[in-house]
């Protein structure tokens, strides 16, 4: 939105506003006025620009310089962050399986104040029943499985034996579940099981999720900007965000993909723009974000997230050359012959590679010429 303050100066609403708020005086506020419209007006795209060269480059270089570091929160068991470039690759190759998935839990008061911090951040960690358990062993005598549970860390928890005994009945398919005085019992049903089928189902029950959320494998509670919030290892945005005590409006996850699902499109490319403008700041560099809006245009425009791979962007590009000089080519080509596709040569790539000039810049205009008849012709006329 542009706005038209005095002398019709054309200014940027957001731009205007700031001016507006600081409060200057009439001739003060003119020349103000006129020197963001004329910085407005260069920064303006013109007709014909490589918008998307400029991006790739702006982009480009500066990664060249970054780190290939990953963050490690001190104390806290695998609580990592995946940063620098590593990060950009896994955001802009559109990866669904991330290195170290997280969420910043924003709370709601008075939790956010630091009241029961502590015990709203475990109720939200995935608790496996070999958490809370002194021996897992198995009973071949009887093909069943004793599980010896250790009563305070199940306090611990909130939780008392009768509801843990509740909850793993929910839980398990195919096994006959007893509460007995030392043990909880787990006996296969179909007595013909094997000794392998035994051993596997004792792996299972050690991970069976008992309390929290399933995929929140670490909590950690931090306080910034004068408010508690809880950092995850693990997202669930789908899961957290129902809860009473979660501030909904500001609680984010690094999962593109789950933001998509739970949010839709238009939240997944500002989750984009915004986790590799985070990397690029913390690295010290400068780009300007204009260049990873554009990015995160081409990945959404479909409608879903589309990796900058040969199977996300370059696999939606019409022109079959442009799509032949990522990576393929054959391929590429065969198709494209067995399916008698045309090739309009609208776009950079394909121009390139047939010698010819590029639709960007002056390669845009197109001259037709009309040549005037000779004396001849026109007498024939």
């Amino acid at each position: 939105m542009t706005t038209k303050p005095k002398d019709d100066v054309a200014v940027p609403g957001s731009l205007l506003s700031e001016v507006k708020e600081a409060n200057l005086s009439d001739l003060k506020e003119k020349n103000v006025l006129k020197a963001l419209a004329d910085e407005y007006d260069k920064m303006k795209i013109k007709p014909g620009e490589s918008v998307g060269l400029v991006a790739a480059e702006s982009i480009g270089e500066p990664s060249t310089q970054m780190t290939l570091n990953t963050f490690h929160f001190a104390g806290v068991a695998e609580m990592n962050i995946t940063t620098g470039l590593p990060r950009i690759i896994e955001v802009l190759d559109g990866r669904k399986n991330l290195a170290t998935p997280m969420m910043d839990i924003y709370l709601k008061k008075p939790y956010s104040q630091g009241q029961d911090i502590k015990k709203i951040a475990l109720s939200i960690k995935e608790t496996h029943l070999q958490d809370v358990s002194t021996e897992i062993s198995i009973n071949l005598a009887d093909s069943r499985i004793e599980v010896f549970v250790d009563d305070a860390k199940l306090s611990e928890i909130g939780m008392s034996k009768q509801v843990l005994f509740s909850t793993l009945k929910g839980e398990v398919k195919g096994l006959s579940v007893d509460l007995r005085k030392d043990f909880i019992s787990f006996k296969v049903k179909n007595k013909e099981e094997g000794i392998n089928a035994i051993f596997k189902m004792k792996e299972k029950i050690k991970t069976l999720v008992i309390k929290g959320i399933k995929g929140i494998s670490q909590v950690l509670p931090v306080k910034r900007n004068n408010e508690f919030i809880i950092i995850t290892a693990g997202s669930n945005l789908k899961k957290i965000l129902p809860m009473p005590f979660v501030d909904e409006t500001r609680t984010v996850s690094n999962n593109i993909f789950e933001i998509e699902d739970v949010l839709g499109i238009e939240a997944a490319r500002q989750a984009i723009i915004e986790e590799v403008y985070k990397v690029i700041e913390n690295q010290g560099l400068n780009v300007d974000i204009r260049h990873l809006m554009l990015v995160a245009d081409t990945m959404c425009a479909s409608g879903k997230i589309q990796g900058v791979t040969r199977y996300g962007t370059v696999k939606e590009k019409v022109s079959v050359l442009a799509r032949a000089s990522f990576e393929t080519p054959i391929k590429h080509l065969i198709e494209a012959s067995l399916y008698g596709e045309t090739d309009h040569l609208k776009s950079v790539v394909e121009n390139v590679m047939l010698n010819q000039p590029v639709p960007v810049g002056t390669g845009m205009i197109k001259l037709v010429t009309k040549e005037e008849d000779t004396k001849e012709e026109k007498k024939a006329k």
